[in-house]
């Protein structure tokens, strides 16, 4: 089931939907960075060029849980 969450990014409110358990992983991240959420997710929007935010938010989680194994 997607999960919905609510960002302002470069002072513009957007929405994203994705599984939970990317959302854990991005918390986690986020935890672990000692940053919010939101400022995780702002740093992966400014890196994502044209992907849309979605796609990069599942990708960055990707690439954190590899980087842990």
């Amino acid at each position: 089931m997607l999960k919905k969450r609510s960002f302002s990014l470069s002072r513009h409110r957007t929405s994203v939907a994705l599984e939970e358990e990317f959302w854990v992983v991005l918390e986690s991240e986020a935890e672990k960075a000692g940053k919010s959420l939101a400022a995780v997710v702002a740093e992966i929007d400014r890196k994502r060029g044209t992907r849309l935010l979605a796609s990069a938010l599942r990708l960055a989680a990707l690439a954190a849980v590899s980087h842990r194994a």
